[in-house]
């Protein structure tokens, strides 16, 4: 598992500037919880095990929704609810993660020769946080209201993230060069 990364990581510092300067002035989105949500998403997701955190039961890990969904899925795979809870809400993360930063890798996942070639990450990623969401109870009460929210306004939410990465794109060279230098350490 890959070391957190600490509050004070300039590049948590970006990542939560540029979410919270974006959701807020250009989707409109004012309640905090949700950008702080996707900024600690996308500092997690900088490392590729988080990305793809769902592993089978060999340990592998699953790089498909279609496969997660059924790994998730109480009825298939999932040995528990609390399973079915953490594979819909990775499914979650995972989708808006693809379709609002990196929306043009959706024509490769969507291959013919790919499982997902059926898959509307739109929404399959709404559809996951509902069901990660009614999770309601004990450790899962406090984050049920963001999944929520993050279902509702799905697509705001991957338009925001799209304008997040035009703002990335569009740093200029000395912090993008910084930018690199983290993601690469």
């Amino acid at each position: 598992m890959p070391a957190k990364i600490s509050a004070h990581h300039p590049l948590r510092q970006l990542f939560e500037a540029l979410v919270e300067s974006t959701f807020t002035r250009e989707v409109g989105l004012h309640d905090m919880r949700v950008p702080r949500y996707i900024a600690n998403l996308l500092v997690d997701f900088t490392h590729r095990d988080n990305l793809f955190r769902i592993r089978d039961a060999r340990g592998r890990p699953i790089e498909e929704v279609a496969e997660m969904l059924a790994d998730g899925d109480v009825a298939l795979s999932a040995t528990s609810f609390e399973r079915e809870r953490e594979v819909h809400k990775h499914i979650g993360d995972f989708t808006l993660f693809w379709t609002g930063v990196y929306p043009e890798m959706l024509r490769y996942f969507r291959a013919a020769a790919r499982k997902d070639h059926l898959i509307d990450y739109v929404e399959q990623g709404r559809s996951s946080y509902r069901i990660a969401a009614t999770f309601d109870y004990g450790p899962y009460a406090q984050e049920a209201p963001i999944l929520r929210r993050l279902a509702d306004e799905f697509e705001r939410c991957i338009f925001g993230l799209n304008r997040v990465r035009s703002e990335m794109d569009a740093l200029g060279d000395p912090q993008l060069r910084a930018v690199r230098r983290l993601l690469e350490d």
